[in-house]
């Protein structure tokens, strides 16, 4: 079954007709190289990903859709890497050489080119899934739980990698934000945590620190389901149990509401960081 995207043209339309706890989930967008503890100058394979369990595969995204593709070293500059993807090859979609030792940061950033068409009730049960609380009370206050919804939406995916051994004095990029619209910033670089410990992080949604987002913690070799899910405090905090290995997906949602006049409804951001241990 499918719906015609009702908004004018000059954005890519999709439409969307999920399960609220399924398909829903498959907006879960993020980088997974090969490996995420390299030795410098080892060249690694990369992927795309998008969705969980059942509805988990490379994303179809094309190239022109990334704005932004650049990775973060310890020497505080940051190299461009969009020229190393290539999308959709049997292999991966891109490779990347990490020249010296030291922790490292990819950061992707997609455009708002995407659109999608939900109906009243899918929309409705993807907003509580994704405890976007806010734009569910603001569909009940304005009398449209019923109203289909249109929505443009961009993503914005982070991966922690090291290079050779740990070093406390090559890590800064991790813990700062980036200035993405949407981002997950973690207070510690997980790769310097006794496993004991907890991972404190802060989302940030605008510049700003954001109260109320759902964060999902999920093992993606065991990904049907999150192992945790905290909302973010006052003050955009949330904490999630250190694992001691495997590989792992922190990611959270947030909608806002465009103006009248605007080809979609809401404007969703989908945000994202992995990082892996041996």
């Amino acid at each position: 079954m499918s719906r015609h995207c009702p908004r004018p043209v000059g954005r890519f339309c999709v439409s969307m007709l999920m399960l609220a706890t399924g398909t829903v989930r498959a907006h879960d967008f993020w980088v997974q190289p090969q490996a995420f503890l390299v030795q410098p100058v080892q060249a690694t394979s990369l992927t795309l990903q998008v969705g969980h369990g059942p509805y988990r595969q490379r994303s179809p995204i094309a190239l022109q859709r990334i704005a932004r593709f650049q990775a973060f070293g310890p020497s505080d500059q940051h190299v461009d890497l969009r020229g190393t993807l290539h999308l959709g090859d049997g292999i991966g979609d891109g490779d990347i050489t990490l020249p010296h030792a030291g922790t490292y940061l990819l950061a992707l950033e997609t455009d708002n080119r995407a659109q999608s068409h939900l109906p009243s009730l899918r929309f409705n049960d993807y907003l509580t899934v994704e405890g976007l609380t806010p734009a569910l009370e603001r569909r009940r206050r304005e009398g449209r739980m019923d109203v289909d919804e249109t929505e443009i939406y961009s993503r914005h995916a982070k991966a922690i990698m090291q290079a050779g051994p740990f070093n406390a004095a090559a890590q800064a990029s991790v813990t700062t934000p980036l200035g993405f619209t949407l981002e997950i910033v973690p207070d510690i670089n997980p790769y310097a945590l006794p496993r004991s410990r907890t991972l404190p992080v802060r989302v940030f949604y605008r510049g700003h620190a954001l109260p109320g987002a759902t964060v999902k913690f999920t093992n993606l070799d065991h990904d049907d389901a999150p192992v945790e899910i905290h909302v973010t405090d006052a003050a955009g905090r949330a904490s999630f149990a250190m694992p001691a290995s495997g590989r792992w997906l922190l990611n959270t949602i947030w909608i806002r509401a465009l103006p009248t006049n605007a080809e979609a409804d809401y404007e969703t951001d989908f945000s994202s960081l992995s990082f892996g241990f041996l």
